[in-house]
């Protein structure tokens, strides 16, 4: 199967898509004030288990350098706008989502 990912930052929702269908939506937290999330095209360019630090369980690298999919230690943050622009989700999520797809996934940001 061809994924691709769509995250909006409006919802705060990422998306799923699988061979041109909704797989899966997974609540997420984005950028905050300052540090808002950059919209645009990307691919995942790296997956690395147990990152550590605040990055939980995952780490999904995008194109666009220092900015990432990645898991939390902190999941009361998810749904908000609270990060220094990466994109935030539980850890199961995020283990779910690096199950499915591979280094070159693309990813598009918007509102």
């Amino acid at each position: 199967m061809t994924y691709a990912i769509r995250i909006s930052l409006s919802t705060r929702t990422l998306s799923l898509i699988g061979n041109g269908r909704l797989v899966g939506t997974y609540p997420v937290g984005v950028g905050r004030p300052g540090h808002q999330t950059p919209p645009g095209s990307y691919t995942i360019v790296v997956k690395r288990p147990n990152p550590g630090g605040p990055f939980g369980a995952m780490w999904l690298g995008l194109s666009i350098p220092r900015y990432g999919i990645h898991g939390t230690n902190n999941p009361a943050s998810i749904g908000g706008y609270v990060s220094r622009g990466c994109i935030r989700m539980y850890n199961r999520d995020v283990l779910e989502l690096a199950g499915m797809v591979t280094v070159g996934t693309p990813v598009y940001i918007g509102s």
